[in-house]
């Protein structure tokens, strides 16, 4: 078995040769924000030196190389995740994409005593949206519960659907838990009592997972580009091709009309290009091209290989060191750790870290939901990528128990 290229590729990413206070920087908020490997900061660069000009929006040569950039970046996309080009739409990021459906699609196809089903473990943006909507539409929300070892409730699901179900909206992998939820059992049991639509939040699974949007049978995919070492500001939505022509744009504007008239209705163009209102962001579309391709030519397969053996590595050492609390499952979790040190509060534990160079989230990571059922204000978090190896590891441990030092003095 070939090893894993870990060497090469963090010489790859060239902010983990920082000195954070007089440290080698660990970077552990990979769940937050992703680095980015030199292929994408220079396909970017060259770009902006070389090619940039407005997409579909000219004939001359500059426009035509951007728009043939966004359009085989799409392409690409769509490959690597079993989708057709016509399904894939770009977006800002994983939020926009839920606030998109929801407005789109539960706008106009959910009506008054309809239900939708999310989860407890959801991001606020999977939770908003839908509050919203269901104001407005009169619908109702229903949550499969969180279990104390951090998965989902299950069994508690078939309870949970009717024929009045309209939607399942739920994350391939928890935020906070780093939880891989069973998404095809979870969604046959939803196939087998309605005729729901399946969403599902993979902001965290893009990365860590293979995702085949075919063999899931999900009605849409969506994740955010620096989740998976693209730029911010770059997302995509994966709809089922049928649905995207039935829905209507959200944001509506230049570029995506066929045709404006001052007394008749606008019409739009084909979808996906209708939901694509405004100028795109191009940059960000070849940045996360150059993004998906390195990870394909690392293997997502590898990947996950890789940060499962950190988690095994990570849960062994960081368990040993009195009074720390973890959550989360033992097993199907993906490249997240939470935990507290006792009851001090996750940014005193955060701040201190960052003094020894080590770079956490802290807080309620936009979960209040999942830090309620765990009576906790916040949690540290430590996420993993491609590019974290065991020394990254050690260090955390070592600084936790420098920290846990400190705080105990006081």
């Amino acid at each position: 078995m070939t090893m894993y290229p870990i060497k090469k590729i963090r010489s790859d990413f060239p902010i983990l040769n920082r000195i954070i206070n007089q440290h080698p920087l660990t970077y552990l908020d990979s769940a937050a924000a992703a680095q980015k490997p030199n292929i994408v900061i220079d396909a970017q660069a060259h770009y902006y030196r070389n090619e940039y000009a407005a997409a579909h929006r000219g004939i001359h040569t500059l426009s035509a190389e951007s728009t043939d950039q966004m359009e085989i970046a799409r392409l690409h996309i769509a490959n690597f995740i079993n989708a057709s080009r016509e399904e894939i739409v770009f977006v800002k990021n994983t939020t926009e994409a839920i606030n998109l459906i929801a407005n789109s699609w539960g706008h106009n196809f959910t009506n008054y005593g309809d239900n939708i089903i999310l989860t407890e473990m959801e991001h606020h943006s999977n939770i908003v949206p839908w509050q919203i909507l269901a104001k407005n539409r009169k619908i109702i929300l229903n949550y499969i519960p969180l279990t104390s070892s951090g998965t989902l409730d299950i069994s508690s699901l078939s309870k949970l659907i009717n024929h009045r179900t309209q939607l399942l909206s739920i994350s391939h992998i928890s935020n906070v838990l780093g939880t891989i939820n069973p998404l095809i059992e979870i969604i046959n049991i939803v196939k087998k009592k309605s005729d729901a639509l399946i969403l599902v939040d993979g902001a965290q699974g893009i990365a860590h997972q293979p995702v085949d949007v075919q063999k899931l049978d999900c009605d849409f995919y969506i994740f955010s580009g620096h989740k998976i070492y693209g730029p911010s500001g770059i997302g995509v939505m994966y709809g089922k091709k049928k649905l995207l022509q039935k829905m209507p744009p959200w944001i509506v504007g230049g570029g995506i009309v066929q045709n404006v008239s001052l007394i008749q209705d606008t019409t739009f163009i084909e979808s996906p290009w209708k939901f694509e209102s405004g100028s795109p962001n191009v940059g960000g579309i070849v940045g996360l091209d150059k993004a998906i391709a390195y990870v394909k030519t690392i293997g997502i397969d590898k990947i996950y290989a890789h940060e499962d053996q950190l988690i095994h590595y990570a849960t062994n050492i960081l368990q040993k060191i009195p009074g720390l609390i973890l959550y989360g499952p033992k097993s199907m979790r993906s490249s997240i750790i939470a935990f507290n040190i006792g009851t001090h509060h996750s940014y005193d534990v955060g701040i201190l870290l960052n003094q020894y160079g080590i770079a956490i989230r802290t807080g309620h990571h936009c979960a209040i939901p999942t830090m309620n059922y765990f009576k906790v204000p916040g949690m540290c978090r430590a996420s993993f990528a491609m590019y974290t190896n065991k020394e990254d590891i050690d260090r955390l441990a070592h600084g936790l128990t420098k920290v846990q030092c400190l705080l105990n003095q006081q």
